[in-house]
């Protein structure tokens, strides 16, 4: 039977010169940027460590292709926008990816594919992907070369629509849809991906949060014992369990407060003179700051409260934060610590749109918590790619679909010898020098 890919094909005349074509030029990737991911794996270990952590059943005698290897090809293949485990069916013998996974391009043997991957994704139970979830926090405090004096935590959910009854999913009244609402906790300063929670589509309580913040201070307090940590959401993460627990474990906290007729009644007096003054400089917009103290019915103690008051043509607009935090006017709480936590927003995003991190179409919540684990170990990946560009190049702050575009999808002829193999990459690439430095860069040090 004749394979319909090899038959020419035709494109419009240019110049009076007919244009022919055919897929038939021979051992070409067209994901030729891999290699780097690949460099950027072995610095990290990512895969191994996540292999580490899933009890193997297989007869070792029967086994082609360890867990460390199907990691690996799952991973890379989300990295380069593959986000489906049956894009490994014609990726598995793509040769810059057998490469990528230490596997001869020609001569080696192919990749895994889309059954295998499956398997491994239903393969950890509920013990197993609390021990990836681990993996991922060991492996954002080793990316510090020494405990920092102080780290901040964003944490946020986020909306997954389902296309089903999974485990786990909820209709949710808000949003109008079936969905989880997985727990997003970043690190401010660096972007890094701390910790992916899959969850129920309904906000979450106030144990629930405790729990999860319980677990990772621990972690944290465990390598670092004395490093401060700021914990920053917006107003249904300051629940009254969550505040107290981290006022008993000196954990400093920033979040958002649903504003009452109490609270606007002990800013009234504020309120009304930003308003007075707008009409009377007639500014389209003025803007003030001011704390109080406050005690809910459901608070034991009084907390710091900051509210930003705008005064505006179409009347007022006033937030509320409550904190912890001893130090910094009103001012400096509410525009410089609690909104800069809206960057966490767009990690997510970049996260989702992206990497495919809302790709939870497994029948099981473990098998889905298990995909967030490797869309977010591909996140890692990323990251480290983009740390390896210079601050002051254009893709230093390049999203993750940019990097893709730029520096993964390059064309390469990917030629095997008896003594080495040669990738031959476009003589007009774009950003040549780039890649040339960056893959300088995440080589190993030398012995």
């Amino acid at each position: 039977m004749i394979d319909d890919t090899l038959l020419p094909f035709s494109f419009p005349a240019v110049r009076a010169k007919k244009i022919t074509a055919a897929f038939d030029g021979g051992r070409i990737t067209s994901d030729a940027g891999i290699m780097l991911l690949a460099a950027a794996e072995r610095r990290l270990k990512l895969a191994e460590k996540l292999a580490a952590a899933i009890r193997d059943p297989r007869d070792p005698a029967r086994v082609r292709h360890s867990l460390t290897d199907i990691l690996r090809a799952r991973i890379f293949a989300i990295a380069c926008g593959y986000e489906d485990a049956n894009d490994l069916d014609r990726l598995r013998n793509d040769p810059a990816f057998k490469l990528a996974c230490g596997r001869l391009p020609d001569s080696g043997q192919d990749l895994c594919s889309q059954p295998t991957c499956s398997r491994l994704e239903n393969l950890p139970d509920l013990r197993t992907v609390i021990r990836l979830g681990r993996v991922l926090v060991d492996l954002w405090l080793s990316s510090y070369p020494a405990p920092p004096k102080s780290v901040t935590l964003d944490i946020d959910d986020t909306l997954d629509v389902v296309h089903g009854h999974q485990q786990l999913s909820l209709f949710n009244g808000h949003h109008d849809e079936r969905c989880f609402l997985p727990i997003h906790i970043y690190d401010a300063a660096t972007g890094r991906p701390v910790a992916m929670i899959l969850r129920p589509g309904k906000t979450p309580s106030g144990k629930e949060i405790r729990g999860h913040l319980r677990r990772l201070a621990r972690c944290i307090r465990a390598r670092w014992p004395d490093t401060r940590i700021l914990v920053r959401g917006d107003s249904h993460y300051g629940r009254v369990e969550v505040m107290a627990w981290c006022e008993e474990n000196a954990i400093d906290y920033v979040f958002g407060l649903a504003g009452n007729k109490v609270l606007k009644r002990l800013v009234d007096a504020s309120a009304d003179d930003i308003r007075t003054r707008r009409a009377l400089e007639q500014k389209p917009v003025l803007r003030g700051y001011v704390e109080t103290r406050y005690e809910a019915k459901s608070w034991k103690a009084e907390r710091r409260v900051a509210a930003r008051i705008e005064a505006t043509t179409m009347g007022l607009d006033i937030r509320f934060v409550v904190t912890n935090l001893a130090k910094g006017s009103a001012e400096h709480i509410y525009d410089v610590v609690y909104c800069a936590r809206g960057q966490a927003e767009n990690l997510i995003k970049m996260h989702k749109s992206q990497l495919a991190s809302d790709r939870t179409s497994c029948r099981r919540a473990v098998a889905n918590q298990m995909r967030l684990v490797l869309h977010t170990a591909a996140y890692w990946l990323m990251l480290t790619l983009r740390e390896a560009v210079p601050a002051t190049h254009h893709l230093g702050k390049a999203e993750f679909a940019t990097l893709r575009l730029r520096l993964l999808k390059l064309g390469a002829r990917v030629t095997e010898t008896v003594s080495r193999i040669r990738l031959a990459f476009a003589a007009a690439c774009p950003e040549a020098s780039l890649f040339r430095s960056i893959a300088a860069k995440l080589q190993p040090a030398g012995p």
